[in-house]
Protein backbone atom coordinates (compact mmCIF):
# COMPACT_ATOMS: atom_id res chain seq x y z
CA UNK A 1 0.00 0.00 0.00
CA UNK A 2 1.39 3.54 -1.15
CA UNK A 3 1.12 6.08 1.65
CA UNK A 4 0.83 9.77 -0.78
CA UNK A 5 2.27 12.41 1.81
CA UNK A 6 2.07 15.73 1.26
CA UNK A 7 4.71 18.14 1.18
CA UNK A 8 4.59 21.78 1.62
CA UNK A 9 5.71 23.80 -1.29
CA UNK A 10 7.55 26.79 0.20
CA UNK A 11 6.43 30.33 -0.71
CA UNK A 12 9.06 32.78 -1.66
CA UNK A 13 8.42 36.32 -1.26
CA UNK A 14 9.44 38.98 -3.78
CA UNK A 15 9.59 42.16 -2.54
CA UNK A 16 9.89 45.53 -4.72
CA UNK A 17 13.66 46.81 -4.61
CA UNK A 18 11.98 50.19 -4.34
CA UNK A 19 10.08 49.32 -1.35
CA UNK A 20 13.06 47.70 0.35
CA UNK A 21 14.95 50.48 0.00
CA UNK A 22 12.37 52.94 1.32
CA UNK A 23 11.71 51.04 4.51
CA UNK A 24 15.71 50.86 5.02
CA UNK A 25 15.67 54.55 4.62
CA UNK A 26 12.61 55.02 6.91
CA UNK A 27 13.93 52.74 9.62
CA UNK A 28 17.63 54.63 9.60
CA UNK A 29 15.82 57.93 9.51
CA UNK A 30 14.65 57.02 12.87
CA UNK A 31 17.61 55.33 14.36
CA UNK A 32 20.50 57.37 13.15
CA UNK A 33 18.36 60.48 11.70
CA UNK A 34 22.46 62.24 11.08
CA UNK A 35 24.05 59.65 9.60
CA UNK A 36 21.03 59.13 7.34
CA UNK A 37 21.16 63.29 6.42
CA UNK A 38 24.88 62.60 5.57
CA UNK A 39 24.72 59.82 3.80
CA UNK A 40 21.79 61.75 1.64
CA UNK A 41 23.68 64.49 0.87
CA UNK A 42 27.04 62.20 0.14
CA UNK A 43 24.52 60.03 -2.61
CA UNK A 44 23.18 63.75 -3.60
CA UNK A 45 26.79 64.87 -3.73
CA UNK A 46 28.00 61.83 -6.06
CA UNK A 47 24.91 62.01 -8.07
CA UNK A 48 25.65 65.67 -9.25
CA UNK A 49 29.57 65.56 -10.14
CA UNK A 50 28.09 62.29 -12.23
CA UNK A 51 25.42 64.83 -13.95
CA UNK A 52 27.92 67.50 -14.45
CA UNK A 53 30.36 64.63 -16.08
CA UNK A 54 28.17 63.59 -18.33
CA UNK A 55 27.19 67.01 -19.72
CA UNK A 56 30.58 67.86 -19.87
CA UNK A 57 31.12 64.98 -21.82
CA UNK A 58 27.85 65.68 -24.03
CA UNK A 59 29.04 68.57 -24.62
CA UNK A 60 32.46 68.67 -25.89
CA UNK A 61 31.41 64.97 -27.56
CA UNK A 62 29.04 67.42 -29.85
CA UNK A 63 31.66 69.61 -30.59
CA UNK A 64 34.00 66.95 -31.78
CA UNK A 65 31.56 65.45 -33.67
CA UNK A 66 31.52 68.88 -35.26
CA UNK A 67 34.95 69.42 -35.57
CA UNK A 68 35.11 65.94 -37.09
CA UNK A 69 31.98 66.31 -39.52
CA UNK A 70 33.71 69.94 -40.93
CA UNK A 71 37.38 68.17 -41.44
CA UNK A 72 35.50 65.28 -43.33
CA UNK A 73 33.93 67.88 -45.66
CA UNK A 74 37.35 69.88 -45.73
CA UNK A 75 39.09 66.98 -46.78
CA UNK A 76 36.65 65.32 -49.17
CA UNK A 77 36.46 69.20 -50.93
CA UNK A 78 40.48 68.65 -50.95
CA UNK A 79 40.24 65.28 -52.48
CA UNK A 80 37.65 66.29 -55.31
CA UNK A 81 35.34 63.54 -53.46
CA UNK A 82 32.09 62.87 -55.25
CA UNK A 83 29.60 65.02 -53.79
CA UNK A 84 26.93 62.30 -53.49
CA UNK A 85 29.53 60.12 -51.57
CA UNK A 86 30.66 62.82 -49.46
CA UNK A 87 27.13 63.85 -48.11
CA UNK A 88 26.09 60.40 -47.57
CA UNK A 89 29.40 59.04 -45.62
CA UNK A 90 29.29 62.59 -43.38
CA UNK A 91 25.82 61.92 -42.66
CA UNK A 92 26.31 57.84 -41.89
CA UNK A 93 29.80 59.23 -39.62
CA UNK A 94 27.70 61.83 -37.89
CA UNK A 95 24.75 59.60 -36.95
CA UNK A 96 27.26 56.73 -35.46
CA UNK A 97 29.17 59.52 -33.19
CA UNK A 98 26.07 60.26 -32.47
CA UNK A 99 25.09 57.27 -31.26
CA UNK A 100 28.19 56.63 -29.15
CA UNK A 101 28.07 59.96 -27.14
CA UNK A 102 24.67 59.15 -26.28
CA UNK A 103 25.67 55.72 -24.93
CA UNK A 104 28.77 57.04 -23.39
CA UNK A 105 26.82 59.72 -21.54
CA UNK A 106 24.21 57.51 -20.25
CA UNK A 107 27.24 55.12 -19.05
CA UNK A 108 28.63 58.26 -17.30
CA UNK A 109 25.49 58.98 -15.06
CA UNK A 110 25.85 54.97 -13.75
CA UNK A 111 23.14 53.14 -15.63
CA UNK A 112 24.29 49.99 -16.92
CA UNK A 113 24.66 50.09 -20.58
CA UNK A 114 25.08 46.18 -20.56
CA UNK A 115 21.30 46.19 -19.38
CA UNK A 116 20.40 48.72 -21.88
CA UNK A 117 21.77 46.87 -24.89
CA UNK A 118 20.06 43.71 -23.61
CA UNK A 119 16.52 45.60 -23.70
CA UNK A 120 17.45 46.94 -26.70
CA UNK A 121 17.89 43.32 -28.25
CA UNK A 122 14.68 42.32 -26.43
CA UNK A 123 12.62 44.99 -28.43
CA UNK A 124 14.77 44.65 -31.11
CA UNK A 125 11.74 43.09 -33.76
CA UNK A 126 9.38 45.92 -32.06
CA UNK A 127 12.38 48.36 -33.22
CA UNK A 128 12.89 46.68 -36.09
CA UNK A 129 8.82 46.76 -37.34
CA UNK A 130 8.74 50.78 -36.12
CA UNK A 131 11.84 51.42 -37.79
CA UNK A 132 11.58 49.76 -41.38
CA UNK A 133 10.83 52.81 -43.29
CA UNK A 134 13.78 54.24 -41.83
CA UNK A 135 16.23 50.89 -42.41
CA UNK A 136 14.24 50.65 -46.09
CA UNK A 137 15.24 54.24 -46.51
CA UNK A 138 18.88 53.40 -45.19
CA UNK A 139 18.94 51.03 -47.83
CA UNK A 140 17.97 52.70 -50.10
CA UNK A 141 20.89 55.27 -49.43
CA UNK A 142 23.58 52.34 -49.96
CA UNK A 143 22.08 51.50 -53.23
CA UNK A 144 22.25 54.83 -54.55
CA UNK A 145 25.56 55.36 -53.37
CA UNK A 146 26.85 52.26 -55.01
CA UNK A 147 25.35 52.45 -58.43
CA UNK A 148 24.61 56.03 -58.50
CA UNK A 149 21.69 57.18 -60.76
CA UNK A 150 22.70 60.70 -59.94
CA UNK A 151 24.75 62.96 -57.94
CA UNK A 152 24.80 66.24 -56.16
CA UNK A 153 24.37 69.21 -58.97
CA UNK A 154 22.23 66.94 -61.01
CA UNK A 155 18.94 68.00 -62.14
CA UNK A 156 16.37 65.13 -61.58
CA UNK A 157 12.81 64.27 -61.76
CA UNK A 158 11.70 61.98 -59.23
CA UNK A 159 8.43 60.99 -57.06
CA UNK A 160 6.58 64.08 -58.89
CA UNK A 161 8.91 66.64 -57.94
CA UNK A 162 11.86 68.47 -60.24
CA UNK A 163 15.07 70.26 -58.95
CA UNK A 164 18.53 69.93 -58.30
CA UNK A 165 20.24 67.23 -56.16
CA UNK A 166 21.71 69.56 -53.14
CA UNK A 167 22.48 66.58 -50.54
CA UNK A 168 22.00 62.81 -50.27
CA UNK A 169 22.07 61.93 -46.45
CA UNK A 170 21.69 58.14 -44.97
CA UNK A 171 17.76 58.27 -45.16
CA UNK A 172 17.01 61.03 -47.83
CA UNK A 173 17.79 62.85 -50.66
CA UNK A 174 17.43 66.58 -50.81
CA UNK A 175 16.39 68.62 -54.07
CA UNK A 176 15.93 72.36 -54.75
CA UNK A 177 13.11 73.33 -57.45
CA UNK A 178 13.25 75.46 -59.48
CA UNK A 179 11.16 77.85 -57.52
CA UNK A 180 13.47 77.86 -54.71
CA UNK A 181 11.66 75.27 -53.03
CA UNK A 182 13.59 72.62 -50.55
CA UNK A 183 11.82 68.79 -51.37
CA UNK A 184 13.05 66.25 -49.00
CA UNK A 185 12.71 62.78 -50.57
CA UNK A 186 12.87 59.53 -49.01
CA UNK A 187 15.84 57.09 -50.31
CA UNK A 188 13.35 54.09 -49.75
CA UNK A 189 10.79 55.11 -52.39
CA UNK A 190 13.57 57.32 -54.62
CA UNK A 191 15.33 53.82 -55.25
CA UNK A 192 12.26 51.53 -55.88
CA UNK A 193 11.05 54.42 -58.24
CA UNK A 194 11.72 56.11 -61.92
CA UNK A 195 14.38 58.92 -61.85
CA UNK A 196 14.82 61.20 -64.80
CA UNK A 197 18.31 62.31 -64.93
CA UNK A 198 18.70 65.48 -66.76
CA UNK A 199 22.37 66.26 -66.12
CA UNK A 200 23.78 62.47 -66.92
CA UNK A 201 24.69 62.75 -70.64
CA UNK A 202 26.65 66.00 -72.03
CA UNK A 203 23.49 67.10 -74.71
CA UNK A 204 20.45 67.47 -75.14
CA UNK A 205 17.62 67.76 -77.10
CA UNK A 206 15.14 70.01 -78.31
CA UNK A 207 11.95 69.24 -79.47
CA UNK A 208 9.38 71.63 -80.44
CA UNK A 209 5.71 71.88 -82.43
CA UNK A 210 5.13 74.86 -84.66
CA UNK A 211 1.08 74.70 -85.56
CA UNK A 212 0.57 77.50 -88.68
CA UNK A 213 -2.78 78.08 -90.32
CA UNK A 214 -3.95 76.46 -93.46
CA UNK A 215 -2.85 77.36 -97.08
CA UNK A 216 0.80 78.00 -95.80
CA UNK A 217 3.89 76.47 -98.19
CA UNK A 218 5.17 73.55 -96.11
CA UNK A 219 8.73 74.00 -97.95
CA UNK A 220 8.72 77.66 -97.29
CA UNK A 221 8.07 76.88 -93.72
CA UNK A 222 10.48 74.54 -93.02
CA UNK A 223 13.09 76.27 -94.80
CA UNK A 224 12.68 79.16 -92.61
CA UNK A 225 12.47 77.32 -89.52
CA UNK A 226 15.48 75.59 -90.62
CA UNK A 227 17.28 78.78 -91.24
CA UNK A 228 16.62 79.80 -87.86
CA UNK A 229 18.34 76.80 -86.01
CA UNK A 230 21.17 76.77 -87.95
CA UNK A 231 21.70 80.59 -87.29
CA UNK A 232 21.96 80.37 -83.85
CA UNK A 233 25.49 79.11 -82.56
CA UNK A 234 24.14 76.61 -80.20
CA UNK A 235 22.30 74.68 -82.22
CA UNK A 236 24.65 71.44 -83.06
CA UNK A 237 24.91 69.02 -85.78
CA UNK A 238 26.35 65.72 -86.40
CA UNK A 239 29.73 66.75 -86.50
CA UNK A 240 29.22 66.81 -82.84
CA UNK A 241 29.57 63.18 -81.48
CA UNK A 242 26.04 62.52 -80.03
CA UNK A 243 23.84 64.81 -81.96
CA UNK A 244 21.65 64.93 -85.37
CA UNK A 245 21.36 67.85 -87.74
CA UNK A 246 18.56 69.95 -87.62
CA UNK A 247 15.11 68.72 -88.38
CA UNK A 248 12.21 70.49 -89.59
CA UNK A 249 9.23 68.42 -90.95
CA UNK A 250 5.36 68.61 -91.37
CA UNK A 251 3.70 66.34 -88.72
CA UNK A 252 0.11 66.83 -88.68
CA UNK A 253 -2.79 67.81 -90.37
CA UNK A 254 -4.99 69.04 -87.28
CA UNK A 255 -8.40 70.44 -88.03
CA UNK A 256 -7.70 73.74 -87.88
CA UNK A 257 -3.59 73.81 -88.69
CA UNK A 258 -1.09 72.07 -89.56
CA UNK A 259 1.81 71.30 -87.01
CA UNK A 260 5.58 70.92 -88.00
CA UNK A 261 8.25 68.97 -85.78
CA UNK A 262 11.40 70.88 -84.81
CA UNK A 263 14.26 69.46 -83.35
CA UNK A 264 17.96 70.20 -82.61
CA UNK A 265 20.88 68.90 -80.41
CA UNK A 266 21.94 71.93 -77.61
CA UNK A 267 24.64 71.14 -74.83
CA UNK A 268 23.13 70.57 -71.56
CA UNK A 269 23.58 74.02 -70.15
CA UNK A 270 22.12 75.81 -73.10
CA UNK A 271 19.17 73.83 -73.42
CA UNK A 272 16.15 76.32 -71.62
CA UNK A 273 17.90 79.62 -73.01
CA UNK A 274 18.13 78.46 -76.55
CA UNK A 275 14.51 76.90 -75.96
CA UNK A 276 13.22 80.37 -74.89
CA UNK A 277 15.16 82.00 -77.76
CA UNK A 278 14.02 79.65 -80.39
CA UNK A 279 10.21 80.79 -79.25
CA UNK A 280 10.72 83.96 -79.48
CA UNK A 281 12.24 83.49 -82.96
CA UNK A 282 9.99 81.57 -84.16
CA UNK A 283 7.09 83.96 -83.24
CA UNK A 284 8.71 86.52 -84.74
CA UNK A 285 9.99 86.00 -87.60
CA UNK A 286 7.31 83.77 -89.18
CA UNK A 287 4.70 86.72 -89.62
CA UNK A 288 7.26 88.96 -91.02
CA UNK A 289 7.20 86.00 -94.15
CA UNK A 290 3.54 85.85 -94.04
CA UNK A 291 3.30 82.71 -92.17
CA UNK A 292 0.26 82.80 -89.82
CA UNK A 293 0.13 80.96 -86.71
CA UNK A 294 -3.47 78.77 -86.29
CA UNK A 295 -5.55 79.70 -83.27
CA UNK A 296 -8.72 78.02 -82.43
CA UNK A 297 -11.72 80.03 -84.58
CA UNK A 298 -14.95 79.38 -86.39
CA UNK A 299 -15.60 80.32 -89.82
CA UNK A 300 -19.55 81.19 -90.50
CA UNK A 301 -20.89 81.26 -94.49
CA UNK A 302 -24.05 83.63 -94.34
CA UNK A 303 -26.46 82.52 -97.37
CA UNK A 304 -28.83 85.07 -98.51
CA UNK A 305 -32.17 83.19 -98.63
CA UNK A 306 -34.89 84.25 -101.74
Amino acid sequence: MLLLQSTEVPVINVNDSLKVHTEEAIQQLQTDPVGFFQDLGHDALIFGIKVLAALLIYFIGAWVIRRVKSGMQRRFKRRKTDPTAASFISSAVSFGLTLLLIIITVGTLGVDTSSLAALLAAGGMAIGMALSGTVQNFAGGLMILAFKPFKVGDWIAAQGFQGTVTAVTIVNTKIKTIDNREVVLPNGALSNGVIDNFSTLPLRRIDMVVSVAYGTKADECIALILNILKSDSRILDSSTTGADDPFVALKTLNSSDISFVVRGFVKNEDFWATTFDLNKRIYTELPEHGIQFAYPHVDVTMVKAD
